[in-house]
Formats: C-alpha cells, sequence, structure tokens
C-alpha cells in the first residue's frame, strides 16, 4: 500500500466512524477494521482484513515523526487527531506481538450541555464554587470526559475565569467566550500532569480541568490546588463515591492516610459516578450516582467508614444526591432503559427491583 493509499484508506475508515457515529475504531492484525457502536464490536467485512503491513501503513498514516519516534522508544504513542477539521480522535497506538495496532475514540466536535447529555443539570452547581474538588468517575468510555467538557463550557459562558485544562491528549476544543481558555496537553505543552498543576499556581488559575488523577504526585498537587482558591475538575477510574474515596487515600502511605482523609474531607465538593446504559431504540444514556458533600459525608471521610456513604446518598434526595440504582430506577421507568440492562449495571439488584416495584 503507498503512502497516498494508506492516506486515502484511513480517510474513508474516519469517515465512516463519523458517519455511523460509532464511539471507536480498531485497527488489528488479522482482524477486519472495526467499529465500536453503543459498546458493541462491529467488524467491517465489506472491507479486507488487515495485515502487519496494512496497520504499520495506516499508523504511518496517522503519526508526525514526533510520533513515530515516541512509538519506538516507548511501544506505545498517544495524541489527538484531526479529520478534515470534522472530528477529532483520541488516538493511541501500540505494538502487540511485533505488529502495530491503532484505538482510535472519536470525540465529538460540539461542546454539549448537561441536557443535551440528558444528565441532571443540578451538576451545574459545583461549577458555582470558587475552589475545591470534582471527581467524575466511572469506567473508560462511559463519558467522563463529555461531562467534565459541559461543565466547563458552561463556566466559559456565564463566569469571568481563567480555565487552564491539563489532557493526555487534548479531547474538546473550546471556543473562548467570557473565559481565558489555556489547553495543555501532556507530553507536548508540559512535561507530566503533575508539572502541569504546580504551574497553575502561577498562571492565576480559577478553574483547572485535570484529564485524570494518575498517580500519588498528581493527587496530592491537585488537592492542595483545590485548598488554596482553585476550582479543580478531574477523572478517577473508579465505580462509586466510597470506592473513590479509598482510592485516593490508598495512594498515600499508611502514615499519611488519615491527614490526607482530613484534607480530603474539606476540599471534595462531590463525587458523579456514571455509567453510560444501552437505550431502548439505539444509543446510549448515562445513569448517575451524585455524591454531594455535606456534614455527614465529611465525618464519614474522616473517621474512614465511608463504606456508609451509600446510605447518605440514599437518604439525601431533596439536596439533589442521586444514588446510582435511583438513576437506572428512574430510566427504567421513563421507558429509555430495559431492566435487564438496569441489572448488568445495578449496585444492589434488590434494592432497584424495590425502587421499581414502588411505582
Amino acid at each position: 500500500m503507498t503512502t497516498l493509499q494508506s492516506e486515502q484508506r484511513i480517510k474513508n475508515l474516519l469517515r465512516l466512524v463519523a458517519q455511523q457515529n460509532a464511539s471507536d475504531l480498531h485497527l488489528v492484525v488479522g482482524r477486519y477494521p472495526t467499529l465500536r457502536l453503543d459498546g458493541k464490536l462491529y467488524p467491517l467485512t465489506q472491507e479486507s482484513i488487515l495485515s502487519a503491513d496494512d496497520t504499520q501503513a495506516l499508523s504511518d498514516a496517522l503519526m508526525s515523526e514526533d510520533n513515530k519516534k515516541k512509538l519506538i522508544a516507548d511501544g506505545q504513542v498517544d495524541f489527538s487527531y484531526n479529520f478534515e477539521d470534522k472530528a477529532r480522535f483520541r488516538t493511541n497506538i501500540f505494538h502487540q506481538q511485533g505488529n502495530t495496532s491503532v484505538t482510535m475514540r472519536m470525540v465529538s466536535g460540539n461542546v454539549r450541555t448537561l441536557e443535551e447529555l440528558n444528565i441532571p443539570p443540578i451538576l451545574y452547581d459545583f461549577t458555582k464554587n470558587t475552589q475545591g474538588l470534582l471527581l467524575v468517575t466511572g469506567p473508560v468510555g462511559h463519558g467522563k470526559s463529555t461531562t467534565l467538557s459541559a461543565l466547563i463550557d458552561f463556566v466559559n459562558h456565564n463566569e469571568d475565569k481563567h480555565i487552564i485544562t491539563i489532557e493526555d491528549p487534548i479531547e474538546y476544543i473550546y471556543e473562548q467566550d467570557r473565559c481565558i481558555i489555556n489547553q495543555r496537553e501532556v507530553g507536548r505543552d508540559t512535561k507530566s500532569f503533575p508539572d502541569g498543576l504546580r504551574s497553575v499556581f502561577r498562571e492565576d488559575a480559577n478553574v483547572v480541568l485535570i484529564g485524570e488523577l494518575r498517580d500519588l504526585d498528581t493527587i496530592s498537587t491537585a488537592m492542595t490546588a483545590a485548598e488554596t482558591g482553585h476550582l479543580i475538575l478531574a477523572t478517577l477510574h473508579t465505580n462509586d463515591t466510597s470506592q473513590t474515596i479509598d482510592r485516593i487515600v490508598d495512594v498515600f502511605p499508611a502514615h499519611q492516610q488519615n491527614q490526607i482523609r482530613s484534607q480530603l474531607a474539606s476540599v471534595l465538593l462531590g463525587v458523579v459516578s456514571q455509567r453510560l446504559v444501552p437505550k431502548v431504540g439505539g444509543g446510549r444514556i448515562p445513569a448517575m450516582e451524585i455524591m454531594m458533600n455535606n456534614h455527614a459525608v465529611e465525618n464519614l471521610i474522616r473517621e474512614n467508614k465511608s463504606y456508609q456513604i451509600d446510605s447518605v446518598i440514599e437518604t439525601s434526595l431533596r439536596e439533589g444526591m442521586v444514588s446510582l440504582d435511583k438513576s437506572l430506577a428512574d430510566l427504567i421507568q421513563r421507558g429509555l432503559i430495559t431492566m435487564d440492562d438496569a441489572l448488568i449495571y445495578s449496585k444492589n439488584e434488590e434494592y432497584l427491583q424495590m425502587l421499581i416495584s414502588k411505582k
């Protein structure tokens, strides 16, 4: 395959991803090019099965010279790819069994509102804080970055602030309105998440988006920033509030954990845990656990009783808190998801069935 043919083939595949509104494209030796649609994989059988030369040529068509060097040095490389100014893709190219594989996730060109995403607009209330830490959690591919982009854009259109994002790679591009927005990509604009975060103390930032809390250094710096006049929005790959709190605390050495619990109890604004559930008729819709930090939650974090936070969420509906099972039950009642799909994501099947039977 010539360079021109490779470029044309990858363009055709990406055009198909956009047309089908797929979330991901996979290019793997010995397989058809494969799309992920509504969480399921669909091989493009009208295409030819990919050879080692194919995946190498297609990946070369996507990469800059710097990215090619990084792939050789590290065995993988992450970057964002703009396709004809129509779509953006979060791209990961990596080696496996001596061959090259490609995974590309489409990032919507337009930042959507919470209402458009079928997410409770009460989440906008978190952005009214001048400092503190909001965590959006959930498995990979369940819309965490999309939710945060809606919050960032809400601030952009409603406040006069300086927003800095630190991402790996940059996903959504914001059109600056009332806010100044600086977007920094790890590896290109800053060496690492901790380095980028430390610099916000000197950059007069009001709001900071952190693509992912990956390690002790990033978490520690984020918590300090949340204490010192910055609103920090970040993602974490955890399943619910209690697991999120435990994950943050457990990153630190044992002798620091009591101090960290106290610090986290003070700076945490809330935890939003979301799942994208198959929607009746096609597509996916978010089910969300929303925890807002109050005196009860703060005390449970300090006392190392995070396992009791679920009970506080269930009894704090009037404050805007919602358990995951309550969110699932509501989607079932509205005819948006099936009971079978809800049970896959439920934290407590008996409680979910009780909520449904009550209505």
